[in-house]
């Protein structure tokens, strides 16, 4: 059975964009579609209280989330095969035990807490940094919709070369579905040692460093564009910190793909300077892709 596209809901303005997303993203790869809403409703609540108390409980809130979530769901893709569950969890554990059998999280960039828009909310932010599964974070706007991106251009943002690396992999395939153009960027920084006085030629440190960086696109890239030869891609290195060049590409792009190194048996957050950046600052979604080293 296809592993479904899970979604993170909590009623909140985000998670009901990342429901939108996430149903758009089913359709378009013909994936199952889960909504999941956790809380510890049964730790801190019990219904006979609620009762007494003439208040709804928590778990009948939840229910109403998840069945609202549900309808919007189908009202974007009729034809989606949906399933849903309540969990007596705090979200952060409910999420990451989902994503190991998941082909990946949706989830908003803040819940219910108010934090602002601007900054990464805590439950996301823990989740793509533990996920063993693609996370993707709903940054920016309500037109970043898969199948009819504004841009029609998906980012990638080039790590050092790794052989069959999954970002590279899920960026081509993402663009493969959305008949999009895939930006391959790698930023470049002469080393701050490299001074006019090297023995080499003036200008010639600079660049020496682009080529290297040109050569790292080349080798990242080569085994998936001889597999995605109609995907339309465009190779492009800039000069510059990852994080500031990433974070400006994302303005004109409908998802920016970042990888994360994972490492067997390390606990605690796995994410990255680059990535933990422009989950915060990112104008457009960000999927955070898992490699395992």
């Amino acid at each position: 059975m296809e592993l479904p596209l899970v979604v993170g809901v909590d009623g909140s303005e985000s998670s009901l964009r990342a429901v939108d997303w996430a149903a758009d993203e089913a359709a378009l790869h013909r994936a199952p579609l889960r909504l999941v809403n956790a809380s510890l409703w049964e730790r801190y609540e019990g219904a006979a209280l609620a009762d007494d108390l003439g208040k709804p409980s928590e778990r009948v809130l939840a229910e109403n989330i998840v069945a609202s979530a549900t309808d919007r769901a189908r009202r974007r893709s009729p034809d989606l095969n949906i399933s849903t569950d309540i969990l007596p969890e705090d979200a952060v554990t409910a999420l990451l035990h989902e994503g190991r059998n998941a082909s990946a999280l949706v989830i908003g960039s803040h819940g219910r807490s108010g934090i602002a828009e601007l900054l990464l909310g805590s439950v996301s932010l823990a989740v793509a940094a533990r996920a063993d599964c693609t996370v993707i974070v709903l940054r920016g706007g309500h037109d970043r919709r898969p199948g009819r991106g504004i841009h029609q251009r998906i980012v990638l943002g080039v790590d050092e070369p790794q052989e069959g690396s999954a970002a590279v992999r899920f960026a081509f395939l993402e663009a493969e579905a959305r008949h999009a153009e895939l930006h391959a960027v790698r930023a470049w920084r002469r080393p701050a040692h490299e001074t006019t006085e090297h023995p080499l030629p003036a200008g010639e440190p600079a660049r020496y460093d682009e080529n290297r960086a040109v050569e790292t696109v080349e080798e990242a890239l080569r085994a998936a564009v001889a597999e995605h030869p109609s995907v339309e891609l465009h190779r492009r290195t800039v000069e510059g910190p990852a994080r500031t060049v990433l974070m400006d590409a994302s303005a004109t792009a409908d998802l920016l793909v970042v990888g994360a190194e994972r490492r067997h048996g390390h606990v605690g957050l796995q994410l990255g300077r680059v990535a933990h950046a422009v989950l915060h600052r990112a104008v457009c979604p960000v999927a955070v892709v898992p490699q395992w080293v």
